[in-house]
């Protein structure tokens, strides 16, 4: 049996804010004299310029994720396509907005308890989707990420495409919010 693939916790933007604050309190307290500032090293990734804020991802996340994205998407701008917080609630509006965008997309988000969907890095990959669903991966009759018609109510089990975990902390989970960006 081949291994499972393990998630690595992305921090979230409080955890992004937390950790600037501990940040200042430490300049605070040690008070060194001021760095100079230079340009990053050019071998240092570039995170992707995104076209608007993100209301699922943070700096940090955004940051991990496009050091996992294949290299042809590299220095594209994000675009947001879709996002519930301004369309709406349905997957219907969802295939309408994504209609007509032939690029990659990174589809983002996040449910009821804050969990943010983590990208396993899988090659072998199997989305199918009609008016009332959208699913991602499958095996042994399960799917590994399952969203409904009204974008709402979603799933997650173990399956065979990703030989992935359930995705958030319960297999049936409320959507809070999601976005789908084009990358090219």
């Amino acid at each position: 049996m081949k291994g499972r693939w393990r998630y690595t916790r992305l921090p979230s933007q409080v955890d992004d804010a937390l950790s600037a604050e501990e940040g200042e309190k430490e300049e605070e307290e040690t008070a060194p004299a001021p760095a100079p500032v230079s340009a990053p090293a050019p071998e240092d990734p570039v995170g992707p310029q995104l076209a608007e804020a993100s209301h699922v991802l943070g700096a940090s996340e955004i940051r991990q994720l496009s050091l996992h994205l294949p290299p042809r998407i590299t220095g594209h701008p994000w675009s947001l396509a879709f996002c519930t917080s301004r369309d709406g609630f349905s997957l219907r509006s969802l295939y309408r907005q994504m209609e007509g965008h032939s690029g990659p997309v990174l589809l983002v988000l996040r449910d009821q308890d804050g969990q943010v969907f983590k990208w396993t890095g899988s090659n072998s990959f199997f989305v199918k989707g009609d008016l009332d669903s959208l699913m991602m991966g499958s095996g042994s009759g399960q799917f590994g990420l399952w969203l409904d018609g009204d974008l709402y109510h979603g799933g997650s089990h173990p399956c065979a495409t990703f030989n992935n975990e359930v995705l958030a902390r319960q297999e049936q989970f409320c959507i809070k919010e999601l976005e789908a960006w084009v990358l090219s």
